[in-house]
């Protein structure tokens, strides 16, 4: 079966693939990394126009490397997880320093890079040079739990089986290998989706074994979706967003201002201070970090 889902699934990537910024010929390492860290946990629809500004600003490490970590976060904008902009400072500073500028393409040198895990490194990897690795999300993981393993959904995941059970539908070349790993993503992403899988326009349905059992429901366990209003995150980001507004310190009374809860407040700034993202100030004012 591997081979006959491998060309079913690249063949219709090759006809219905978005084009995306990140996918195309003239896309650079750097922009495959900023892409991958954009898209944790944030649609494309809110990445595309972040990563655009962003790349315009600073094409290259080094030009992100001469910036502030405050910068950075300013840039960031209302992505949401501002840490992943520090991070990408950081990474610059590392790819600098370190590799002469150029993005390493070996994962586990892609894994020394600061924030950089296991699947953003083979990420990197495979759609910026073409390497084979297992690529894993969560559109491959319930696109092989039907197509494959004839479940409903997924469940929670597991690294070492999901790496196994996608290594197994690689094709030996490197270059189709990593043709599959963005397919398969792109295929989980528009047809076969959590809710409501397109089943009449997918490429595998006649050899899906989900849908040759009769589509069957899922029982097995699952992963709770999480809340964001009212949360500590939500907090964190209205803060920030005070501290965007401004090139100079900012005063507590205007951060007062933004949540009701002063101990939420207060555990919510804390959090942004300890992370990072926020310098305290003598005064009692605060500040992106310089």
């Amino acid at each position: 079966m591997s081979a006959a889902l491998s060309d079913a699934v690249i063949d219709w990537y090759d006809r219905a693939a978005r084009d995306l910024p990140w996918r195309r010929p003239d896309a650079t390492p750097w922009a495959v990394l900023v892409s991958e860290v954009m898209l944790q946990q944030t649609p494309v629809s809110r990445v595309l126009p972040a990563y655009a500004d962003w790349l315009a600003r600073w094409p290259t490490p080094a030009a992100l490397d001469a910036a502030t970590p405050g910068d950075a976060v300013r840039q960031w904008g209302k992505l949401g997880y501002p840490r992943r902009a520090l991070r990408l400072h950081e990474c610059a500073r590392v790819i600098v320093d370190r590799f002469g500028g150029a993005l390493p393409a070996d994962v586990a040198d892609l894994e020394s890079l600061p924030g950089i895990g296991s699947y953003t490194a083979r990420a990197v990897a495979v759609f910026a040079f073409g390497r084979r690795h297992p690529v894993v999300d969560t559109n491959v993981r319930r696109l092989i739990a039907r197509a494959v393993l004839g479940r409903g959904a997924a469940g929670p995941p597991s690294a070492a089986r999901d790496h196994a059970a996608a290594t197994e539908l690689l094709p030996d070349d490197p270059r189709r290998a990593a043709g599959l790993s963005v397919a398969l993503m792109e295929l989980g992403a528009l047809v076969c989706t959590a809710r409501a899988p397109r089943c009449d326009g997918c490429p595998l349905s006649e050899m899906c074994a989900w849908l040759l059992a009769g589509s069957p429901h899922y029982e097995g366990p699952t992963v709770r979706p999480q809340r964001f209003t009212g949360t500590d995150r939500q907090v964190r980001g209205l803060l920030l967003e005070v501290l965007r507004r401004h090139d100079h310190p900012v005063p507590q009374a205007e951060l007062d201002a933004v949540w009701p809860d002063a101990g939420q407040r207060a555990r919510a700034l804390d959090g942004l201070i300890g992370d990072g993202l926020v310098d305290p100030l003598p005064g009692g004012s605060y500040a992106l970090p310089t």
